[in-house]
């Protein structure tokens, strides 16, 4: 009996390992994919981020990126944890899980505050910025950001293209006569913003705003749903690691 007691134990070991370690293979895998993330947003998108009115976009980015380059060293430590059955090991692969759970949560929290005031932002901001910063002094990534921006999304002005009649920039004579900045035109020419036609320039429903909005609220929804599915591994891997660890101290006790 003692002996079918003492192989149905090692069975269960068998069995708990083999667990863990396909879920480890999927937390790794997880960590890579919330690091890749982060990197892309700050590296793809980090020309958007001037013009944003708080730190919390780049804050969430930041710590997705923690979050994954730590989830990939706690993954190898839970290989070696699980391949040398080692208890303080687990022990301490439990409670790096717990922490990154913990950071995730963090995140999620920020991108939800975030998500909840991020019209609001934008259309105080946003318009502005326009006003205020463009072509101004000290104000070089200002500028480049909303060059970029009414690129990339063929928009002009932060709800219409009307927006830049109270600009600082455009009541100048540096602009030169333009009704709007150059990055408007569809066709980027010098002094192409004297001519405000819709053949022209962007003429866009909503302005820059809606689109940056959509945008950056797709943005938030990604980075969530990839925080969500890793911290819900996590779950699954706590319990798996309470269970492994309390079996190996019931095996060599």
């Amino acid at each position: 009996m003692a002996h079918y007691k003492v192989e149905q134990d090692d069975w269960l070991i068998v069995y708990l390992k083999y667990l863990l370690f396909v879920f480890n293979f999927f937390f790794w895998v997880g960590g890579a994919t919330v690091l890749a993330v982060g990197v892309w947003t700050l590296v793809e998108k980090s020309g958007y981020l001037s013009i944003l009115a708080s730190s919390t976009f780049a804050a969430s980015a930041y710590i997705l990126i923690f979050s994954g380059a730590l989830v990939m060293v706690t993954g190898f430590l839970g290989f070696g944890a699980i391949i040398r059955e080692d208890r303080s090991c687990l022990s301490t692969y439990f409670c790096l899980l717990l922490v990154i759970f913990l950071v995730e949560l963090v995140a999620g929290v920020l991108a939800h505050m975030y998500y909840q005031r991020l019209s609001e932002e934008l259309k105080q901001h946003l318009t502005r910025t326009l006003a205020e910063n463009y072509r101004q002094p000290g104000a070089v990534d200002i500028t480049l950001s909303v060059d970029r921006l009414q690129q990339d999304f063929k928009c002009c002005g932060s709800n219409s293209s009307a927006d830049w009649q109270h600009s600082a920039y455009i009541l100048s004579r540096e602009a030169e006569g333009r009704r709007v900045p150059d990055s408007c035109c569809k066709t980027v020419v010098v002094r192409c913003g004297q001519r405000v036609h819709p053949s022209n320039i962007y003429k866009v429903e909503g302005g820059c705003i809606t689109k940056l909005e959509q945008f950056l609220a797709d943005h938030l929804l990604l980075m969530g749903a990839v925080g969500i599915g890793v911290a819900c591994l996590q779950i699954c891997g706590m319990v798996l690691t309470c269970c492994l660890h309390r079996r190996l101290q019931l095996h060599f006790y």
